[in-house]
């Protein structure tokens, strides 16, 4: 299990799930973070990496992200236990944990293999930076309302110079986070696309775009403002100096696989997260 330890209800339910599992003659493994909150035996990154076949992550989607950037690189399957408020990525309650996880012991669920963006930060004096992102990557200012000057390439190919407040550059995973709230398509997870969507872009013209799975996007941002950042999942964040550019792409060999549970497919997580059509099946009447 990974865990939000911030989160009493979180810690609550990993001690219920831990009950559940000693009653049933099977042991969690845990990382020595989590295992000293819970007071059971834990295991180095390493040990715990190699074993795991399958991680119960319990949280929200900034946990699972977390959990996302821990397993990258393994065959590790996550699954998440929702104990936020608004969850695509850990869909199930926690009224259904020991239920979803009781399924998943009978190997009754799908594989979803989700794409991850890599991102290459070339410096002006010719270092670089590597890093990937489950859901998104963004480039914006730190200065408050400070216009930011980015030169779009596609393929290395010249496309716009885009005056806004920053840009955003999304998996069909994360087109329901940040790239969503910016006026972004909702994309299904199981596709291979990148997805722009500019951040109140000073022109008329400025739409969202979505780009095919071999498509690469390279960011340039204009002029000398040192208070310029890429931000990686929304958690970790990148100084960008004048001079240094972004190439982001889909990851060739890098995945993140999640567990799809019997009757949790995407458009009825869209449905309930979002409240689409809450109104037609309460019963309204809006012919009255």
């Amino acid at each position: 299990m990974i865990i939000n330890l911030r989160k009493p209800e979180a810690v609550n339910m990993a001690r219920e799930i831990l009950d559940w599992a000693n009653n049933n003659n099977f042991n969690f493994m845990l990382p020595h973070q989590e295992a000293s909150v819970l007071t059971v035996a834990g295991y180095d990154d390493d040990e715990w990496l190699k074993s795991v076949k399958i991680a119960i992550v319990i949280g929200g989607d900034g946990t699972f992200l977390r959990a996302a950037r821990y397993v990258l690189g393994t065959e590790i399957i996550l699954h998440g236990i929702n104990m936020g408020h608004l969850g695509f990525l850990a869909s199930s309650r926690s009224d259904e944990a020991i239920n979803d996880i009781q399924e998943i012991l009978n190997d009754n669920f799908n594989i979803l293999e989700r794409r991850v963006l890599r991102c290459e930060i070339s410096r002006a004096d010719g270092s670089g930076h590597r890093l990937y992102a489950l859901n998104d990557v963004v480039l914006n200012t730190n200065a408050i309302a400070r216009l930011l000057n980015i030169e779009i390439k596609f393929n290395d190919k010249f496309f716009c110079v885009l005056p806004a407040d920053g840009v955003i550059i999304s998996t069909p995973t994360g087109s329901t986070a940040y790239a969503l709230s910016a006026g972004g398509p909702i994309l299904p997870p199981e596709m291979s696309a990148i997805l722009l969507a500019p951040l109140c872009a000073h022109t008329l013209y400025s739409r969202p775009l979505i780009a095919s799975e071999n498509d690469s996007i390279k960011l340039i941002p204009r002029g000398i403002s040192r208070d310029v950042m890429l931000t990686q999942d929304g958690q970790l964040a990148y100084e960008i100096f004048p001079g240094d550019s972004i190439e982001i792409k889909l990851s060739k060999s890098r995945k993140i696989r999640t567990a799809v549970l019997p009757g949790k497919n995407f458009l009825d997580i869209v449905r309930e997260k979002l409240g689409w059509g809450q109104a037609f099946n309460k019963g309204l009447n809006f012919n009255a």
